[in-house]
């Protein structure tokens, strides 16, 4: 695999620096994570580093879209080009074609001034291809709307055309629009007051003070969504553990356990660690809270975590509740929360990277392992406990159809009205069957599904 061109050192250009992330995130980093870091040592200004953001959020996002212009002007298709250049070409038609505030002339220049860094014959090539494309990207063709609906909204809305299939048939034409067009615009970044620490009204007139655009969450009473460019460790009240970053729809999640102060809890996947602490908060940091994850150094991050928090309840273990549970045998909880690994196809927003990544045997895959957690988990609740399932997908295979599996298997749980333990805000985000479901596209949410469930009695499987 080709080393990603790196932009010199002498010049920490915001297009250079979001072409070499751009590369390494075409070589499998998630973009999340890198941007957090490369911008943490970037030395650009908090104005450049929020464009590199945007830049590397809006590629990815509009990545098929953007390759359908390349193949139009390009000898070449784009899967034969080689990555340095199919990203530099992504990403100077981001900003003619998707941004375009930025003067096509400009980034043209650009893209040929940072082709020159990887060989010869890439300057000319690049510039060739753009300034086609500058010029005459607007008369692309596209397919029909009428004769081929989903092949229209897989390339003219940047989804892969399984997945628009797939919510075609699940949401209608008109929705699944919607929804692809909600996922294609950025993900906000929301905070979570450690009410522990600081009530979420003066963490709010702290951050306006900071000149931080700050408004409260509409769901989560302790959110926060603020607009701020670079990371978010950066932000004023990090350090003291005033707040974390978490998503809106998922701070709903810890309300469903309705732990209180005193009680066992397991996370039994819990890094990197945003449901973990929100529970220790509601509890008061009285009780106790296991923290169990696969990752050793996802586990190291919950423990950081609670540690700047100030939490001294969640305790840390390595372990995979999906193959044989690191769980003593008849140890129990007042609560088990499965925060289960998924396709992840609710939060397109924050990571567009996943929809050109995931397949549909994915997506099966991903079922079956969330029904062997929930199987092997449902022995560790206690009599009258509470199992919590979530996921951040909209996948019906790893939601409606996991849940109909593991009820008809353990019938001693009962899905619960969860309205009792969440915020009266957050009630109309429940169904008809009782279970939370998030879409960006109706609320602005990221798109999430969970539910409450009681165990009556005392365990046990039915086998078929």
């Amino acid at each position: 695999m080709a080393k990603p061109v790196q932009p010199r050192a002498s010049s920490p250009d915001a297009r250079a620096l979001a072409w070499a992330i751009l590369q390494r995130v075409e070589a499998g980093a998630f973009a999340d994570a890198l941007l957090g870091r490369q911008l943490h040592t970037s030395g650009l200004t908090p104005r450049d580093q929020g464009l590199v953001t945007r830049l590397v959020y809006g590629t990815l996002a509009w990545q098929g879209y953007l390759d359908h212009i390349v193949a139009a002007f390009s000898r070449r298709p784009p899967q034969d080009l080689d990555a340095a250049i199919r990203t530099l070409l992504r990403l100077a038609l981001c900003q003619i074609c998707v941004l375009t505030r930025i003067p096509p002339f400009a980034a043209v220049d650009t893209a040929v001034n940072l082709a020159k860094t990887f060989r010869s014959g890439a300057p000319s090539f690049v510039n060739a291809v753009l300034r086609r494309a500058a010029s005459g990207w607007q008369q692309v063709q596209f397919p029909s709307s009428v004769e081929d609906p989903c092949g229209h909204l897989a390339l003219r809305l940047s989804h892969p055309r399984w997945l628009v299939e797939r919510w075609v048939a699940q949401y209608g034409l008109e929705e699944t629009e919607a929804l692809l067009r909600a996922n294609n615009e950025p993900a906000p970044t929301v905070l979570r007051a450690n009410r522990r620490r600081i009530e979420p009204a003066e963490l709010l007139r702290r951050l306006r003070e900071a000149g931080y655009g700050a408004e409260p969450t509409q769901y989560a009473p302790a959110g926060i969504a603020v607009t701020a460019a670079g990371p978010p460790e950066t932000i004023p009240g990090y350090d003291d553990g005033q707040f974390s970053l978490q998503g809106e729809a998922s701070q709903l999640v810890g309300f469903l356990a309705g732990a209180r102060p005193g009680e066992r809890v397991l996370d039994a996947c819990a890094a990197p660690g945003g449901k973990a602490t929100h529970l220790a908060e509601l509890m008061d940091d009285r009780g106790q809270i296991l923290a169990l994850d696969t990752n050793a150094r996802g586990i190291q991050r919950v423990e950081r975590m609670a540690r700047r928090l100030g939490l001294s309840i969640v305790q840390v273990r390595v372990g995979d509740a999906a193959a044989d549970c690191p769980l003593p045998t008849g140890e129990q909880f007042d609560c088990v929360l499965v925060d289960a690994p998924c396709s992840g196809l609710g939060t397109l927003r924050a990571h567009p990277e996943i929809k050109w990544r995931r397949t549909p045997e994915d997506i099966a895959a991903s079922a079956a392992r969330q029904q062997r957690l929930l199987l092997n988990l449902e022995q560790h609740v206690r009599p009258g406990g509470t199992l919590v399932y979530a996921t951040c997908t909209l996948s019906v295979e790893e939601n409606d159809d996991v849940l109909a599996a593991f009820v008809r298997a353990c019938p001693a749980f009962t899905v619960e009205d969860p309205r009792p333990f969440l915020p009266h805000s957050a009630h109309a985000l429940i169904a008809g069957d009782d279970t939370l479901r998030t879409f960006p596209h109706r609320q602005g949410l990221d798109g999430f599904f969970a539910v409450r469930l009681k165990r009556r009695g005392t365990h046990g499987i039915v086998r078929p």
